[in-house]
């Protein structure tokens, strides 16, 4: 595509470029919101000020792309165009991808298509809300993310946090809500957020009386990603919400069931959202609606950590590679739906076995018949459409004959996907439960739908892509037709004159092409094309593509123009006939999305399978319990396995009650820590999902939450450092955390001083293993943290294991070449190996020397006495002399007893200073023998 199709010129007289300057500059500041200004009727858009300047950077690169009208670089306003096709990508982007809100202007009145003051919000958008340009923007392409907006009442008791929350699904014309007690930091908000996918939350403006709550709230939806719109407190009151809710609902009397559960708080924040977006100015929303109440107890809970440790869904590090994230890696599906339900499902692991197993099983089935697998996604399920946005379709009123068609092209092909599903290797109860009975029941419910296509819709044109209705439904259409088909007798009488006279067989050398632009007109490659030189007069060329030659000649070109007309006035003739029968067919969209749910299902099941077999070494059914311990044969993570030039090392995994709870990791850097104990929680995660998981056997129980401390990243434009980052997600931890939480702690304590960060690492470790007795992976470089070993039975002391051999024998350097094995073993890390990570790292020699030196200086157990002691270092000592601990010991006592008899001589205080000396040296030779045994005492009394 050339410069100017991407970027249009923005052709603006003067007095239109100071009038949109002047407009422009009087809109008042938004943050987090993109201005979009429609131009020549959507043929192309501009962005201006700091937009322009963001969209140069973001979309094309360069900000060569900017234009100043009004003035000079440093005087006029930045203007920057985007041809529709880039406008449209990137407001999908900006809305899905970087959470921003986006306005688009549009003219006032014709006079101000270009430029002038005139102009008027046309639409607007935001992560949550997606109504207004949800036909503009995915109108061709998938919509895999569901936008889903939230709002949070919360009132505060004296030791607790009562939240009431709604959340609704526009697309879904879903609405849900719950109220629940929270703690202080909305640990509970948090899960519940990650298990919906929410994008967009309403809160009620701050106030003095409720700074730190609302500062809390707003923390932790950021920390979700999650874009946080404030709302005046009034929108929140509940006052006329049952009237509205029963306009919109499909149910008589809604609120009456919800009164009764003292949902007023949820109720509120149900009346903000419905005022937000403006869902009672849209007759299609009323009784369309569905409400439910969700419970916080449905699915295990997550935390904002744990998404990010786990790699759930991609991030922006991680580039165009699917595997990076377990979302990219599991996701083997053909259907649009199927990805939202499975993105869904990787948020709401299971809590209840029958259900998980119920998964397990079907998975199992398609995992074991891949022929059975192969045929439902390759040939079944890659035609499936979208059916939740063709039955949104309808609903609003934008659906045409063409999405009729789609529709009635499934409806024919769901006997073959119930006879595939009930093939030899698939005739299990299983799939009976959950596909057959369905599918079955739903074909025969759209059998009406098909009589209505088959007696309304012309279905002999539909190859040709032309959807129009049968001739015979309307005496007028048939007289049009009739005329159309003479003409469309001419256009194929033509095509055959020409083959004959070019000597090209017709429909394979020379093609008749229906044409966007040129209508019908006839194709030849390339080669052939040197047929038509020297003919212009017979053959007119009309454009060379990749394709071949267009051209025609002057019958064709008549005929195709009243081929054109006549199916202008055909379309008009049957526009009033063909709402009659969308509205009629808008009627099967309950169907449709019963249909929907069964195939998305079935997708995510087939794309669990696909997974589970095509892993380097395939996946196994885990073995589910409700409690009990946790055992893993050869565990893998599934996404570093599958990574180019990656030989994944396998760990064992055991973590026994009373024995191996609180499991200790220490050992080098880059050796495999974060990777054992993140792979654990992976595993645990694909189990609960219903997923198999990549290991050669696993057992596990069932997991109510887990929660992860990972990383050290500041958040410096929220004022938040590496350390209070830190402390906030692990008190996050310690007051969600249950007997029956998975915990992933990697390198707590780092963002401050050695002992302070000790302190805490100890503290927060004990608490775990006495107060709440989860499992527990807490990998660290404190290596006096293992002594938890000993004081607690349930804590358990592994490490990553490393090799160390001099780099040559009888090398002058002294260094040492460590190799990192990956393998998880029991015990103790023996030693650090910081100093031989920075030589692996190409540290220069003089900064390893000197390290080395400084560890030797600093060590507390680094030197042994004659006897193995242990050594300690007097750092009070110029000389820096080291002793045993038992000396300084032993001779802290003896001067304590020194100095004791010392100053309880009597008399002392009127004694004169020879007196006094006196006394001292008879100290001194009572305990001559003592001092003269302790080197410590000596090397104190020389410093003196």
């Amino acid at each position: 595509m050339s410069k100017q199709v991407d970027r249009p010129d923005l052709d603006l007289d003067k007095s239109s470029e100071q009038g949109f300057c002047k407009f422009f500059s009087s809109l008042a500041a938004q943050e987090n919101t993109i201005r979009v200004f429609e131009r020549s009727n959507g043929d192309y858009y501009s962005v201006h000020g700091a937009d322009a300047e963001y969209v140069a950077n973001v979309v094309y690169k360069t900000t060569t792309v900017i234009k100043y009208i009004g003035g000079n670089s440093s005087t006029g306003l930045a203007s920057c165009t985007m041809s529709r096709i880039v406008a449209e990508n990137f407001l999908r982007d900006a809305l899905l991808n970087y959470q921003l809100r986006v306005e688009i202007y549009a003219p006032q009145d014709s006079g101000s298509k270009q430029g002038g003051s005139s102009w008027k919000v046309s639409r607007t958008a935001s992560p949550g809300n997606l109504q207004q340009v949800e036909e503009l923007l995915f109108a061709n392409s998938e919509m895999v993310a569901v936008p889903l907006v939230m709002a949070v009442t919360f009132k505060v008791t004296v030791d607790q946090m009562q939240c009431g929350v709604a959340f609704v699904d526009p697309a879904q014309r879903s609405m849900g809500v719950c109220e629940f007690t929270d703690n202080d930091v909305f640990s509970n908000l948090e899960s519940l957020v990650i298990q919906l996918g929410v994008r967009e939350c309403l809160v009620e403006k701050e106030t003095a009386m409720r700074h730190l709550e609302h500062t809390k709230l707003v923390g932790v939806l950021e920390r979700c990603g999650v874009v946080v719109t404030e709302r005046a407190r009034s929108q929140f009151a509940s006052t006329d919400v049952e009237q509205d809710l029963g306009r919109l609902l499909e149910l008589t009397a809604p609120v009456a069931s919800l009164a009764e559960l003292d949902l007023k708080g949820a109720i509120g924040a149900l009346a903000a959202i419905i005022q937000y977006l403006n869902l009672l100015m849209d007759e299609t929303n009323f009784g369309s609606y569905s409400l439910s109440t969700h419970s916080l107890a449905q699915y295990m809970k997550l935390d904002a950590s744990a998404v990010q440790a786990l790699n759930l869904v991609p991030s922006p590090q991680d580039g165009s590679s699917k595997t990076m994230s377990l979302l990219g890696l599991l996701n083997h599906c053909k259907t649009s739906q199927g990805q939202r339900l499975l993105a869904q499902w990787l948020k709401q692991p299971l809590l209840s076995i029958e259900a998980i197993e119920d998964r397990l099983g079907l998975v199992e089935i398609f995992f074991s018949d891949s022929e059975t697998r192969n045929t439902l996604r390759s040939v079944h399920l890659r035609t499936m459409p979208d059916f939740k946005r063709l039955s949104s379709r309808f609903q609003r009123g934008f659906a045409t004959l063409q999405d009729i068609v789609r529709v009635y092209q499934v409806v024919i092909a769901l006997p073959g996907l119930c006879d595939a599903l009930s093939g030899d290797g698939t005739s299990q109860p299983l799939v009976s439960k959950y596909y057959s009975q369905d599918l079955l029941a739903i074909t025969e419910d759209l059998q009406a739908f098909r009589s209505l296509v088959e007696t309304t819709v012309d279905l002999a044109m539909v190859d040709s892509h032309e959807f129009m209705l049968r001739a015979d439904f309307d005496e007028g259409l048939q007289e049009t037709k009739a005329q159309m088909e003479n003409e469309m007798r001419q256009i194929l009488g033509e095509q055959a004159r020409v083959a004959e006279a070019l000597d090209l067989e017709a429909n394979k050398k020379l093609k008749l092409e229906r044409h966007n632009t040129y209508g019908h007109c006839l194709r030849v490659s390339r080669t052939d094309a040197a047929r038509l030189r020297g003919k212009s007069t017979k053959y007119v060329e009309l454009s060379t593509q990749k394709t071949g030659v267009f051209f025609t000649t002057p019958t064709l070109r008549d005929s195709s123009r009243a081929y054109r007309d006549l199916s202008d006035a055909y379309n008009k003739a049957q526009s009033a006939l063909v709402k009659e029968v969308i509205k009629v067919a808008s009627s099967y969209c309950s169907v449709l999305e019963r249909l929907n749910k069964t195939v998305a299902h079935l997708d995510v099941i087939l794309s669990f399978a696909e997974a589970s077999a095509s892993a380097p070494t395939p996946y196994v059914r885990p073995t589910i319990k409700p409690d009990g311990d946790l055992r893993l044969v050869a565990a893998r993570h599934p996404c570093l396995e599958v990574q180019d030039g990656v030989s994944f090392i396998a760990n064992d995994v055991s973590m026994v009650s009373g024995e191996s709870e609180f499991v200790i990791i220490t050992g080098p850097n880059m050796g495999g820590k974060s990777t054992y104990i993140r792979q654990i929680g992976v595993i645990a995660l694909m189990a609960q999902v219903g997923c198999f998981v990549p290991c050669d056997s696993a057992e596990l129980y069932i997991f109510d939450c887990i929660l992860a401390r990972v990383g050290a990243g500041d958040a410096q434009l929220k004022g938040v450092s590496t350390f209070m980052a830190e402390m906030l997600e692990t008190a996050s931890i310690l007051k969600t955390a249950t007997p029956k939480s998975l915990v992933i702690i990697d390198e707590l304590g780092r963002g401050t001083s050695t002992y302070d960060g000790f302190g805490l690492a100890w503290a927060i470790s004990e608490h775990i293993v006495k107060e709440i007795g989860c499992k527990c992976l807490f990998a660290t470089h404190f290596h006096e943290l293992t002594e938890l070993e000993v004081i607690y039975p349930s804590v358990d002391n592994r490490h990553v294991m490393a090799r160390i051999a001099d780099t040559a024998v009888g090398s002058s350097s002294g260094q040492r070449d460590l190799t990192l094995l990956y393998k998880i073993g029991q015990g103790v890390c023996d030693q650090s190996f910081g100093i031989h990570v920075a030589e692996l790292a190409n540290f220069p020699e003089s900064i390893v020397r000197l390290a080395k030196r400084k560890v030797e200086e600093l060590e507390d157990f680094g030197v042994k006495d004659a006897d193995g002691e242990a050594q300690a270092m007097d750092v009070d000592s110029p000389g820096s002399a080291t002793f045993t601990k038992k000396q300084m010991a032993d001779g802290s006592k003896l001067i304590e007893l020194f100095l004791s008899e010392f100053t309880n001589t009597p008399g002392l205080p009127d004694m004169a200073s020879d007196q006094i000396a006196l006394r001292v040296n008879e100290l001194r030779a009572k305990y001559n023998s003592d001092i003269s045994a302790n080197a410590w005492v000596q090397h104190v009394i020389a410093t003196l």
